[in-house]
């Protein structure tokens, strides 16, 4: 596993921008190669923000969409068309403007849609394991983007939960999150961790304190986003407010 780097931009959007433009200059790198190409997703006000900036950087044209595939690390438990669905605002912010296949974006199930919770976490399982590596039940990630909560949450993965716990599949349904709605389904930690690039995008003063953990070497069980490494790479991008904590010796400009 690869030691945690930091990178530091001014603010949320500078970091928004700046993480858009990496992003797009490792997928159109990765999509020349001919292999599918997969990413998975994340939620929350920064996870949407760098899905905008991506919509808004000309370098997206330059990318061939059609072999890249779109996941997401975790789901909300509500109805398709609720405004509180990672899916619904990834593709309002991004996936609706790109020329991607339908069958590329494997988005999770909703409350609305006849499953339980558990056969809903099953059915994501079996559409993980249908793009294998070959080496485990899930497509290896090029680029795994985590948010990262004031308690050290990543995904649907919260301190002192037991879905942090399971590594024995390949997701989780969680129904006592401390963060509403309630109920979620998660991506596991190896899945999680066999990405090829994990990208860990911070803002905000209140993040500061959880930061500092995770660069620590904290229990991953009691802050989650302390367990979340890349095979490749694993990068933390903050905003200066989050940064208050980053020893220098681990911020890397060369990101």
């Amino acid at each position: 596993m690869t030691e945690k780097r930091v990178v530091v931009v001014a603010t949320p959007a500078e970091l928004a921008e700046s993480v858009a433009k990496r992003f797009l200059g490792k997928v159109a790198m990765a999509a020349s190669e001919d292999r599918p190409v997969h990413v998975s997703l994340t939620g929350g006000t920064m996870g949407i923000a760098v899905l905008a900036a991506v919509a808004e950087n000309p370098l997206r044209d330059l990318v061939n969409w059609s072999a890249v595939h779109f996941w997401w690390s975790d789901e909300r438990w509500v109805a398709r068309d609720d405004a509180d669905r990672n899916e619904r605002q990834a593709r309002e912010a991004l996936l609706d403007q790109l020329d991607v296949p339908a069958g590329n974006i494997h988005e999770m199930p909703a409350s609305d849609e006849g499953l339980t919770l558990d056969e809903a976490a099953d059915a994501y399982a079996t559409e993980l394991a249908s793009f294998s590596d070959g080496d485990n039940a899930w497509p290896t990630f090029d680029v795994c983007f985590l948010g990262v909560g004031p308690d050290g949450h990543i995904a649907s993965l919260f301190p002192d939960q037991p879905a942090i716990t399971v590594t024995d599949r390949s997701t989780v349904s969680v129904r006592n999150s401390p963060k509403p709605p309630a109920e979620r389904i998660s991506l596991t930690r190896p899945v999680i961790n066999s990405s090829r690039r994990v990208w860990m995008v911070v803002a905000g003063e209140e993040k500061a304190g959880a930061l500092g953990l995770i660069l620590a070497g904290a229990n991953y069980e009691q802050v989650p986003a302390a367990g979340a490494k890349g095979t490749s790479r694993t990068i933390i991008i903050v905003d200066e407010a989050a940064a208050g904590q980053v020893p220098a010796e681990l911020i890397d400009p060369s990101f």
